[in-house]
């Protein structure tokens, strides 16, 4: 079974960091959609890993998408 999670990090100074890990294609983008409106920054940096380039129907071995948001 493949897990999909998205870990949150947040340091001293607000900013917000978070990375998808078990997501093929873009559907990491849809999944945190939502997290990134509710968050109400603006993103200051995606960096894409290989599995955003992979096929969806895929397992996923261990790769993070990391994002980091402007609050």
């Amino acid at each position: 079974m493949n897990i999909e999670e998205i870990e949150v990090f947040i340091d001293d100074s607000g900013e917000v960091k978070y990375e998808v890990r078990g997501v093929k294609g873009k559907k990491c983008l849809d999944l945190t959609k939502e997290l990134e409106t509710d968050l109400g920054g603006k993103i200051l940096l995606r960096e894409e890993t290989s599995e955003m380039y992979e096929q969806e129907a895929e397992q996923a071995i261990n790769s993070d998408e990391t994002i980091k948001m402007e609050n």
